[in-house]
């Protein structure tokens, strides 16, 4: 061969090389294939050449076409030797069985116009394979689609024409790669898309690669970001977070998460997204990668704002609850201790609260509430905090300057700024209130003791109203024994003067009785009606309240058993336990006791527990109740939303019913916070399988908005007052 065949050879090879490489770079996934498969092609190539040189030394003007054949015969490569004019040519098996012709079929121009893609040949297309790396493609008669990249050297003094030899580079397999490659991106991209979760990925942390759904997730102009500019779209207060999860070593290539704020491109609104990273160290063969996938929060984000709220906010009158009371009375009471300052807690109670909301109602009530509270926070100093601890109890943290007649003087101030209150519709109402207050850190071992010393200073003087009261160590003392009000109630309770009263419940979807709560009334024999409000507490004190407990327990099931044996409807009694009995170690063989006795299926006897009282000990409170699920009496959480208000407590609590407190339904037509908080809580337990029931319905549009909301059933003065059960039976009647 002479010197520039020898270069136009080279040429080939290096321009076959090039395809091959630059094949290899875009798919790296398949370069070990795709050089293996090369190499022996070549190397196949360079062996015919080297044969083809060496008859052509020996015979200048001709070539022995057996010796061709038998070279290119049986290789694993497609070959073809053709000469210009067409005159000679010559395929290897390979070739001949994907084209499915003769060996005689082979050697025609049609033959060559197969296997070379095209329809006709001439000077341009023989200029255009032996010029370039050429490809094309064409079906075998078993209807499959073959893809060849042909390699053409050329030899010269072949019968004073020019001879080629074009060796075949078979392209099928890595085509239908590269096309199942290109499916699974899609398919990789769409279900990012559908996730809506967004990827970047970078091998030098200065520009990142972004994905798709990256792109439309931040209105981005490519499918690349700098660092700086992805930087400069994340939140100011965030950009430290997401620089230390760049920069920070991760040898271990964990999974870590952070959340970050951040905004489209020329945007102006942050969303936030949670940012799920990892690092993979680079090895000999692969460059360090790190990446990560960022889901849109945002939604999550507003509702833990809102449980937030629920939980350290009172909604009815804006001001902190309970727990927001003891977070803070922990810390300012570890800090007097630390720092040698004093603090004074004063708890306030509203006197007779309850004839309030009998009387005017529950909107008037709130209202009252509402205005109570901002005459405390007439008085807060700076540093201290006006709560609202429950129903219609508050508490005042005030710093100690030294005057020891500060919490007397502050008790006056506001007992005489909520008497002022007292004009129209509450002009008829004595508007009083009464003081306990005690000492921080000199009160108390914790926060919690010098709080309950302040409530037990108020209860002390709960005797009379508009007391104010400081608690004393000798209070424990003085106040052992039975008062003549205990003596009369004890007398009561074996005279069977208490009895049960039983307030409906309405399925807001059917609008029908679905159960009753059972209340306990003390009636005199002169026909007085005593609340309560008024007993309870004494019971509690004096240990009469088991015996109360027992009647309503008892008589409960048997009224509803004896309901139902007369054709009544089946409903839900709902009966109510004190903390002092809730946490009695047989509370579950008292139960069962009660409904054998009465032969009442459990499944209609509900127990409603207090937030306090349910999670005062977190963990006795679930034994205690999983034993009573596992009688089948269904537990119900009272007045949700004015005690701790967690959320995330009905995630272990293994309640049945959800009661929301009526504070948030007073307002729910007007405040649209309080339907917000309202329709949260109904999904939330709606999640978890918890039904829910709205008390404090007094009219239509609350019920409309709470059936809208979710919620599944009501109870009020809509649908009735606490009633005999004669009552409630005539009632019966009358919807049947």
């Amino acid at each position: 061969m002479k010197n520039k065949d020898i270069l136009a050879a080279a040429l080939a090879v290096c321009l076959s090389t090039a395809l091959v490489v630059a094949f290899s770079l875009f798919h790296p996934q398949y370069t070990v294939i795709i050089l293996i498969v090369y190499f022996i092609s070549l190397i196949i190539t360079a062996s015919i050449v080297f044969v083809i040189s060496r008859i052509y030394a020996k015979n200048k003007s001709s070539v022995d076409t057996e010796d061709f054949l038998k070279v290119i015969e049986n290789l694993e490569s497609e070959f073809i030797v053709w000469s210009n004019d067409f005159s000679y040519i010559r395929m290897n098996k390979r070739i001949r069985d994907l084209l499915g012709f003769s060996v005689e079929e082979s050697c025609t121009k049609q033959a060559m116009l197969k296997a070379f893609g095209l329809k006709k040949i001439d000077e341009k297309e023989v200029n255009a394979i032996v010029s370039e790396n050429y490809q094309c493609s064409f079906v075998t008669p078993d209807k499959k689609h073959v893809s060849i990249a042909w390699s053409t050297s050329l030899f010269k003094g072949f019968k004073k024409k020019n001879l080629y030899l074009s060796t075949g580079f078979n392209m099928t397999e890595l085509k239908k790669m590269r096309t199942n490659l290109a499916s699974a991106n899609d398919f990789f991209n769409s279900s990012m898309e559908l996730a809506e979760i967004g990827v970047i990925m970078s091998t030098d942390r200065k520009k990142y690669a972004a994905s798709s759904e990256t792109v439309r997730m931040f209105c981005l102009n490519s499918n690349s970001i700098t660092f700086d500019k992805f930087r400069s779209l994340i939140h100011p207060n965030d950009r430290i977070h997401f620089e230390h999860a760049v920069n920070s070593p991760n040898e271990c290539g964990d999974v870590r998460k952070i959340e970050l704020r951040i905004k489209k491109l020329n945007g102006a609104s942050y969303r936030w997204y949670s940012f799920r990273y990892k690092s993979i160290k680079g090895t000999d063969n692969t460059r360090p990668l790190f990446g990560g996938a960022l889901l849109d929060i945002t939604d999550e984000k507003e509702k833990d704002l809102l449980i937030e709220r629920l939980a350290y906010i009172d909604e009815v009158t804006e001001i902190a609850n309970r727990n927001k009371l003891v977070t803070m009375g922990e810390e300012t009471y570890e800090c007097s201790r630390t720092l040698n300052y004093s603090y004074w807690i004063i708890v306030v109670d509203i006197d007779r609260f309850h004839i309030i909301n009998d009387t005017c109602g529950y909107e008037n009530g709130n209202y009252i509430l509402r205005n109570f509270a901002h005459i405390l926070y007439k008085f807060v100093t700076p540093g201290g905090l006006a709560a609202r601890i429950s129903g219609d109890n508050f508490a005042l943290v005030l710093r100690d300057y030294g005057d020891d007649d500060l919490p007397s003087r502050t008790a006056k101030g506001i007992q005489e700024e909520f008497a002022k209150l007292a004009v129209k519709d509450f002009a008829a109402v004595n508007l009083s209130c009464s003081v306990g207050f005690s000492k921080i850190p000199d009160d108390g071992d914790s926060f919690i003791d010098v709080l309950e010393h302040a409530e037990f200073a108020l209860k002390t003087g709960s005797g009379h109203t508009g007391t104010i009261c400081r608690y004393d160590p000798s209070m424990h003392d003085s106040i052992i024994g039975i008062t003549e009000l205990e003596k009369s109630l004890a007398l009561a309770i074996d005279n069977n003067e208490l009895h049960l009263f039983y307030q409906p419940k309405i399925d807001l979807k059917i609008g029908k009785i679905m159960g009753v709560e059972a209340l306990i009334r003390w009636i005199k024999p002169d026909g007085t009606i005593i609340t309560p409000d008024s007993f309870v507490p004494i019971a509690e004190r004096s240990r009469l309240i088991g015996k109360i407990s027992e009647f309503v327990l008892n008589e409960g099931c048997r009224q509803n058993a004896l309901w139902q044996k007369l054709g009544y409807p089946k409903l839900v009694m709902s009966i109510n336990f004190t903390s002092n009995d809730f946490y009695q170690t047989d509370l579950k063989e008292r139960v069962l006791d009660a409904l054998v006795r009465t032969g009442l299926d459990p499944r209609w006897l509900e127990v409603e527990l207090t937030e306090t009282l349910a999670l005062s000990d977190i963990d006795f409170a679930v034994a205690q109740m999983n034993k009573l699920r596992e009688l089948g009496v269904k537990l119900a959480m009272d007045d949700f939303g004015t005690g701790y208000s967690s959320l995330s407590y009905l995630q272990i609590l293994p309640i049945t019913l959800l009661k929301l407190d009526r504070s948030f339904i007073t307002d729910i037509q007007h405040d649209n916070i309080a339907y917000e908080i309202v329709s949260a809580v109904i999904s939330i337990a709606k999640s978890k399988k918890i039904k829910t029931i709205a008390e404090g319905v007094e009219n239509q549009k609350q019920e409309e908005i709470l059936r809208k909301a979710g919620c599944d059933y009501g109870q009020g003065f809509l649908y009735g007052r606490p009633m005999p059960a004669e009552e409630l039976e005539r009632i019966f009647l009358r919807s049947n």
